[in-house]
């Protein structure tokens, strides 16, 4: 783990070496380094720490999306970069409002574009410039985006597979049952309630 004060000036570096039309706040957390950026200006950026020769940040490991639903800018778009020439990591984030479009870093990360398509489908946040921006993990015609906040456990439809229609059919959920009552208690323990066959345990002989 790098030492606090060699992370204080990585970001003082940053934040003198960033051109001005790039200055942004700069955050340190344990061993990262976080930049935060605008839609408008995260491609350049981006493209800065790449290129720069005390950055060389050429490997994009991740995007990732978080859901802030009580924020004006509800998502924030969160890029992590790694230096393998200066063994350093750091992050960039974006926040970003329900609606709005993050242009595509695939000209600049060719890993980008599964990244911001996983992105997509899980919070529904675009990427203008993605050259193929479709769902990845949920199944065609999905409803909704399941890692947003308000997404229901339930989701909004169930699939089975039908033996009279010889395919899989798409349903609306129905719950059955509503409540089930658990007591969580060690198997080791017992339950505080006597079960059919508990009276042979108590038997004497």
């Amino acid at each position: 783990m790098m030492r606090q004060e060699t992370i204080a000036a990585l970001a003082e570096y940053y934040g003198k070496a960033l051109p001005d039309d790039l200055k942004t706040e700069i955050v340190t957390h344990k061993d990262t380094v976080s930049l935060q950026s605008t839609p408008d200006r995260v491609l350049r950026l981006l493209l800065f720490l790449r290129d720069d020769g005390a950055c060389m940040f050429k490997v994009l490991t991740d995007i990732c999306g978080v859901d802030y639903p009580e924020q004006k800018k509800r998502f924030e778009v969160v890029y992590n970069l790694l230096s393998l020439k200066h063994n350093r990591r750091i992050r960039v984030k974006v926040q970003v409002a329900d609606g709005e479009e993050v242009p595509s870093a695939t000209g600049i990360y060719s890993a980008a574009g599964w990244f911001e398509r996983e992105v997509f489908d899980m919070y529904g946040v675009r990427f203008s410039g993605n050259p193929d921006l479709r769902r990845i993990l949920t199944d065609y015609g999905f409803e909704g985006h399941p890692q947003r906040k308000d997404f229901p456990q339930t989701g909004y439809k169930e699939v089975r597979y039908d033996i009279e229609k010889k395919r899989v059919v798409y349903e609306p959920v129905v719950l059955r049952q509503e409540f089930r009552s658990f007591d969580f208690l060690s198997p080791w323990e017992g339950t505080d309630y006597r079960l059919p066959g508990d009276e042979k345990a108590t038997k004497e002989g």
